[in-house]
């Protein structure tokens, strides 16, 4: 049976543009997946926190060296990581937040990047050890242009594009709405135009 595995990011628990498209692919991925489970972890309503330095002793310690102290510092980011490797597809949705992530979703990744979890190094290269999985993004922008004059102020897709990359992820997809500030007639037809690229790239 197939997973997929949501990751909803936005502060705003109503109106949210991003969860918007991110209900929209839902439903279209079930479409084409009838059997398939979906697993939702909303980091806003149930927030990751950031990693402290007993999370970060605890990664680079080996497994029968830690302390009960460590075991529980590094709980949540094995739980994290084993939700996110049972998966065979991840759905991020994330809106632009002063040009880069949002922080709930910055504070996931820290517990989901890990040394001998999710990749691995040798000395001389990094691996990514997250292969054979697809990720979609399903992102917002309030404002527009950013893939045009103001593309080097984007810093959302280039970063996810790179971290998932270097986590192993080799397919990757985005759907993007921008100007999401704009008014809602407009608006309206973004994610209509959004939408259509999301049934092109699901085969409906």
């Amino acid at each position: 049976m197939v997973k997929l595995l949501r990751i909803d990011s936005s502060a705003r628990t109503t109106n949210s543009h991003s969860r918007h498209l991110a209900d929209i692919f839902q439903k279209d991925w079930l479409s084409t997946h009838p059997n398939g489970t979906v697993v939702v972890r909303n980091i806003i309503e149930q927030p990751i926190p950031h990693i402290l330095n007993t999370t970060i002793t605890g990664f680079y310690t080996p497994a029968d060296q830690l302390t009960p102290d460590l075991k529980e510092a590094v709980k949540l980011s094995d739980e994290l990581i084993a939700e996110l490797k049972s998966a065979d597809e991840i759905l991020i949705s994330a809106p632009i937040y002063n040009f880069s992530i949002p922080s709930a979703l910055k504070a996931w990744i820290d517990h989901i990047v890990r040394m001998g979890e999710t990749f691995s190094y040798d000395g001389k290269s990094f691996k990514g050890l997250l292969t054979g999985k697809k990720v979609y993004f399903c992102l917002a922008y309030g404002g527009e242009g950013y893939t045009g004059p103001i593309a080097a102020m984007d810093f959302l897709k280039p970063y996810l594009q790179t971290l998932f990359g270097f986590l192993g992820f080799e397919s990757m997809e985005f759907f993007v709405v921008e100007g999401t500030s704009t008014s809602p007639e407009a608006l309206s037809e973004k994610i209509k135009q959004t939408q259509e690229i999301m049934h092109k790239a699901m085969g409906i």
